[in-house]
């Protein structure tokens, strides 16, 4: 019994003093880059919590003029406020969109074209994870239907406005869970069979897939397309799953802030030396590891065609 105290004291010993290096090591890689955005328009997906708002955040504080776009409009204009108070910058502005129905993205999007001249940096951020199955409007599994399908369709509608302000980037936040994921192409809207950590897993794997093809077909018109993997981030992201809630919970020191899990969506956003990178995926403010299945260049286009055809566009 003694020797069991004296060990769990040691333990504790060892705890208490290398928990400030725990703590720098778990909170991941910072952006470096002073870069301004003054004169620049950037539209977040999801910027009325956690990581996105944390991103707008220091976009803000660099300048640029933010749109905040979410469903939670009430939510989503006291971010605004919020963030127009600590960063001095007035140009931060809040707009409905639903990514969980096309219509709505639809006419969020003209709204967009119609009132902003340029986007110079669009962030595909907004995102569910592991929820109870259920379905879109336009009966997408929920997921894949907002995770993917949804910012897929808002990327298409304001493309020819991004192309337009170039040089201009699009970052798409992804996951770690992509390396555990498969496309399912008999089977995409998990009608068969519906595990939520899995249904997580293939629409992260297909950011991936979408991000590298999407810069294939951007090659040379000066609009870079990167992935990020945020980290694993204290978020409302894992509401819908109690055991991940007890887990980051009990590891509450190895878990990021959405501060530190914004940093690399910032980065990717505004360092100059990735001005002309474009296709890759990035974590901790470095190049990170893409699982196979995110590399395979035949399921990229396979998803891509499925995916117009599921959305009713003709992207060339």
């Amino acid at each position: 019994m003694l020797t069991l105290i004296a060990i769990l004291g040691v333990i504790g010993v060892l705890w208490y003093l290398l928990r400030g290096y725990i703590r720098r090591f778990s909170a991941g890689g910072v952006c470096m880059s002073s870069a301004r955005l003054d004169g620049k328009t950037v539209l977040i997906t999801g910027a009325n919590t956690g990581i996105g708002k944390e991103t707008a955040r220091a976009l803000a504080a660099r300048g640029a003029r933010v749109i905040i776009a979410c469903r939670d409009v009430l939510k989503g204009v006291a971010v605004a406020t919020e963030i127009r108070s600590d960063t001095g910058n007035q140009q931060v502005v809040v707009r409905r969109l639903d990514l969980a129905d096309t219509q709505a993205i639809r006419h969020f999007a003209k709204d967009i074209l119609k009132d902003e001249k340029h986007i110079h940096i669009l962030i595909n951020n907004a995102g569910v994870m592991m929820c109870p199955y259920s379905k879109t409007t336009d009966g997408f599994e929920m997921q894949f239907g907002v995770n993917h399908l949804g910012h897929f369709l808002l990327t298409h509608l304001l493309i020819d406005l991004i192309k337009q302000s170039v040089p201009s980037r699009i970052i798409i936040v992804s996951s770690l869970a992509h390396v555990v994921g498969r496309i399912k192409f008999d089977d995409l809207q998990s009608e068969r069979s519906y595990d939520g950590g899995l249904a997580y897993c293939q629409s992260k794997l297909a950011n991936i897939l979408f991000t590298r093809e999407l810069a294939k077909r951007l090659q040379g018109l000066r609009v870079t397309v990167n992935s990020v993997h945020p980290g694993s981030v204290k978020s409302e992201l894992v509401r819908h799953s109690s055991m991940l809630a007890i887990l980051f919970w009990l590891f509450s020191m190895f878990i990021k802030t959405p501060k530190e899990g914004a940093q690399t969506s910032v980065y990717c956003a505004v360092a100059e030396e990735l001005e002309f990178v474009s296709g890759k995926h990035f974590s901790d403010c470095s190049p990170a590891f893409v699982a196979p299945q995110g590399r395979n260049e035949e399921t990229a286009k396979r998803l891509w065609d499925v995916s117009c055809e599921l959305l009713g566009i003709k992207w060339e």
